[in-house]
């Protein structure tokens, strides 16, 4: 392939792809931001579930986190998409509602977050178990309030136990996005196959397709690594 017909397929006009892989990768981005956040929020309720001592609510957290973790990611989100849809349907039907498609990047910043707050549970959990438990008694012994103590210790002291975890989870999930490709969600490995398929160009494509996986997978190590440091400032260093 000439040097200049491969500028030309990745020109960002068309008859160029590269417009439709940098449109990829921003809603492999979008997906991701919001699913992570999804996740977070899934996951430190769940964590609080399992710490709270109430044995039902313990359960719950138990068997939402074993099984999410047993079954491949893939077969979830088929089975929430399609399944999930069908019966959200039915369930409107029987109100006499007309049924609703739901959107591939609902679907999918669901499905992904819905999968992450599972891992991100265990994460949180091992990450508040890290805290001492002086900083909370001293912090009642203040006169704290529940929530207060939440916001004002607990979160901020368990942060830097968790940020390592958490970084690895949302770089799982950056390449997890590629699986919303099996509902025909227009993220960065569905546009990259079109634009390979369309021109034959299949080295190319997936190459280019690998450096912006890279891309993100740099610069979100270097925001992780930032933020870790930042949540470590005043501690003691290990040598």
């Amino acid at each position: 392939m000439a040097a200049q017909s491969v500028f030309d397929l990745l020109a960002l006009s068309p008859p160029g792809w590269g417009g439709n892989l940098l449109r990829g990768a921003w809603n492999t981005i979008q997906i991701a931001v919001l699913a992570y956040g999804l996740g977070i929020g899934l996951g430190l309720i769940g964590a609080m579930a399992k710490l709270s001592g109430n044995k039902p609510a313990f359960w719950v957290a138990e068997t939402y986190t074993t099984l999410v973790r047993a079954v491949p990611d893939l077969l979830l989100i088929m089975l929430l998409y399609y399944a999930g849809t069908t019966a959200l349907n039915q369930l409107l039907a029987s109100y006499g509602v007309s049924a609703i498609q739901v959107s591939g990047f609902a679907a999918g910043v669901g499905v992904l977050g819905f999968v992450q707050g599972a891992y991100a549970t265990e994460v949180l959990r091992a990450a508040i178990q890290a805290v001492p438990v002086g900083q909370m008694e001293a912090a009642k012994a203040f006169g704290m309030s529940p929530l207060l103590r939440w916001r004002r210790v607990l979160i901020p002291a368990m942060l830097p136990f968790a940020l390592p975890g958490m970084a690895n989870l949302w770089l799982v999930l950056t390449k997890a996005t590629a699986l919303l490709a099996v509902v025909g969600y227009g993220e960065l490995t569905l546009e990259t196959r079109q634009a390979a398929g369309s021109t034959k160009a299949y080295f190319l494509f997936f190459s280019a397709a690998m450096v912006i996986y890279l891309v993100i997978t740099l610069v979100s190590q270097r925001f992780f690594t930032w933020l870790e440091n930042r949540m470590r400032r005043g501690q003691r260093r290990h040598a």
